[in-house]
C-alpha cells in the first residue's frame, strides 16, 4: 500500500512538473510572439529619415501586459510609482500594455500637450470597456470632430455665462448655509459626504432646473448606483432606470414649449442642447451628456472641496490666506490623465506613436515633478504667487476637450471654503486619500467642529 502510495506520488509529481513546465514554456513563446508582433507591425510604418521610434519600454504579459501592476500601484500612496518605476530607466515617455492596448504613457508636459492639442485625425478618445460601454456611444468623452466642438461649444459657452455665474452663486450659499445649520459643536462631520450632497443639488439645478424633493432623491439613487459601476463589470446604460428617468425628464422638456427658450435665454443645460437646431442633438445624445455632466456633483467637485479641507487641516498657515484651489488641484489629481487612441503614425519630439495605439497622458507625474514644482510633495499654496499656470498644469485636461465646467468647480470651491473657515473651528480625525478608482477620501474626511462666535478667533 505504502509502495502504491509513493507510485501515485511520484507520478503525480513527474505530470504536474511536466504541465507546468509546459505552461511556462508557453508563456514565454507567447510573450516572444506578443513583442515581435508589436514592434514588426510599428516598425514597417517607420518609413523617416532619421528614424523615429516608439518608445522604449515593455509589453509585459500577453494580453494583460502591465495592467495589474498598474492597478497596483494605484491603490498605493504613491499610485505614480508606476510610472516613477519606469520613467527611471526608460525616459518621460514609454511603451506599456494596460487596460487591454498597447500604450504610450507620456508624463512629459509638452508631448501630452501635443495629444491634447491634436484634432480627431490623429487622436480620438479610448478609455477602457467599462467606461464606455456606461457613457453610452454619444457621450461628449467619447463622440468626434463636428458633433463634439458643437456640443462642447454650447455647453462651454453656457458655463461661461454670467446668468448661470449668479445662480450657481446664489445656490451655493443657499446649500452651504442650509448644510451647515444642521451643524452643532463637537459634531462629527464628514465632509466628503456634505459636498457631495451641496454639489450634486446646484449642478442637477444648472443641468435640468430640478429642484429638492422626491425626484431628485431617486435621480441621486440611480445616479449613485451608475457611478458605483463606473470602474466595475459594463452596464448597458439604455436599460438603466437612470437613463430612463432622464430620458423621461428630457421627452417631458421637449413636449413643453419653456418660456425661458421662448424668451431666449436658457435656464438649464437640457435648454441650451434641445433649443439647438442641429438634429443631431436626439434626446439619447442630450441623456447620455446629461449623465456625464452629473459627474462633477457627485465627484470631481465635492472631491476638490474635501481635499482642500484636508490640506488646509494640516496647514493651518494657509487658512488666513485661502490660497489653496490650485495647489489642491495640483496635489489631489482629482484626473490623473486622458487616454486616446492614434488614427495614425504620429511623430512628436523625437518619439513615434504608431496608429492603433493607445497615449495615455499621465498628469500627476508631471504634476508631482520635483524638476517643476521644488518640493512637489509638499503642500505649499505660496508657491502659485511666483509661477504661471502654464503646460505643466492640467488639472482639467487641455486642448477642444478641456472640461467646459472648470470655472464653476474653483467658484463652488471658493463659496464653500469661505462658509466653513469663517463660521468653523475644526479638529481633523485621522484619513488618508484613496486614488484608485476614483480619488476620495478613505472615511470620508470626518472633522469635529466648534462654531466660532463673535469675537473670539
Amino acid at each position: 500500500m505504502d509502495n502504491l502510495s509513493i507510485q501515485f506520488s511520484c507520478s503525480t509529481t513527474i505530470t504536474l512538473t511536466t504541465a507546468v513546465v509546459l505552461f511556462l514554456s508557453t508563456i514565454v513563446l507567447l510573450k516572444k510572439y506578443w513583442k515581435r508582433r508589436y514592434w514588426s507591425s510599428s516598425s514597417s510604418n517607420t518609413t523617416t529619415s532619421p528614424p523615429i521610434s516608439i518608445p522604449l519600454g515593455t509589453l509585459g504579459w500577453p494580453f494583460i501586459g502591465e495592467t495589474i501592476e498598474f492597478i497596483s500601484c494605484a491603490y498605493s500612496d504613491r499610485p505614480e510609482s508606476f510610472m516613477d518605476k519606469r520613467r527611471r530607466v526608460y525616459g518621460k515617455v514609454f511603451k506599456s500594455h494596460i487596460f487591454g492596448s498597447p500604450t504610450i504613457v507620456s508624463t512629459d508636459a509638452e508631448v501630452s500637450r501635443v495629444v491634447l492639442q491634436s484634432d480627431s485625425k490623429n487622436f480620438i478618445p479610448s478609455y477602457p470597456r467599462s467606461l464606455t460601454e456606461l457613457m453610452g456611444k454619444s457621450s461628449i468623452l467619447l463622440v468626434n470632430g463636428n458633433l463634439q466642438r458643437r456640443v462642447h461649444g454650447l455647453i462651454g459657452s453656457f458655463f461661461k455665462s454670467s446668468h448661470l455665474k449668479a445662480q450657481i452663486t446664489l445656490d451655493m450659499q443657499k446649500y452651504v448655509q442650509k448644510s451647515m445649520a444642521l451643524w452643532r459643536d463637537d459634531q462629527l462631520i464628514y465632509i466628503q459626504d456634505e459636498t457631495k450632497n451641496i454639489a450634486f443639488h446646484v449642478l442637477v439645478k444648472a443641468l435640468m432646473t430640478l429642484d429638492p424633493g422626491r425626484e431628485m432623491q431617486s435621480l441621486k439613487q440611480n445616479f449613485q448606483q451608475f457611478i458605483a459601476g463606473l470602474m466595475s463589470m459594463p452596464i448597458n446604460i439604455p436599460g438603466t432606470q437612470l437613463y430612463r428617468s432622464l430620458q423621461a425628464i428630457i421627452q417631458e422638456r421637449m413636449n413643453k414649449s419653456s418660456e425661458s427658450s421662448k424668451a431666449g435665454s436658457p435656464k438649464d443645460v437640457v435648454d441650451v442642447l434641445l433649443n439647438d437646431a442641429s438634429e443631431q442633438l436626439t434626446v439619447d445624445l442630450i441623456s447620455d451628456n446629461i449623465i456625464d455632466l452629473m459627474i462633477p456633483g457627485e465627484d470631481s467637485v465635492p472631491v476638490l472641496m474635501t481635499l482642500a479641507v484636508k490640506y488646509l487641516s494640516d496647514c493651518p498657515r494657509a487658512l488666513h490666506q485661502l490660497m489653496v484651489i490650485s495647489e489642491t488641484l495640483r496635489m489631489g489629481n482629482i484626473i490623473v490623465g486622458v487616454m486616446r487612441k492614434a488614427m495614425r503614425d504620429v511623430e512628436t519630439r523625437g518619439y513615434l506613436i504608431p496608429k492603433g495605439w493607445c497615449v495615455f497622458t499621465y498628469f500627476r507625474s508631471v504634476h508631482l515633478d520635483d524638476n517643476l514644482y521644488e518640493r512637489s510633495y509638499q503642500f505649499c499654496p505660496w508657491r502659485w504667487q511666483e509661477m504661471e499656470m502654464g503646460s505643466n498644469f492640467t488639472p482639467f485636461g487641455g486642448g477642444q476637450r478641456l472640461c467646459p465646467g472648470l470655472d464653476l468647480a474653483r467658484l463652488e470651491t471658493t463659496i464653500f471654503l469661505h462658509h466653513f473657515v469663517t463660521q468653523f473651528r475644526w479638529v481633523a480625525e485621522d484619513d488618508h486619500i484613496v486614488n484608485f478608482p476614483t480619488v476620495r477620501m478613505k472615511r470620508r474626511m470626518p472633522v469635529r467642529v466648534k462654531r466660532r462666535r463673535e469675537g473670539v478667533p
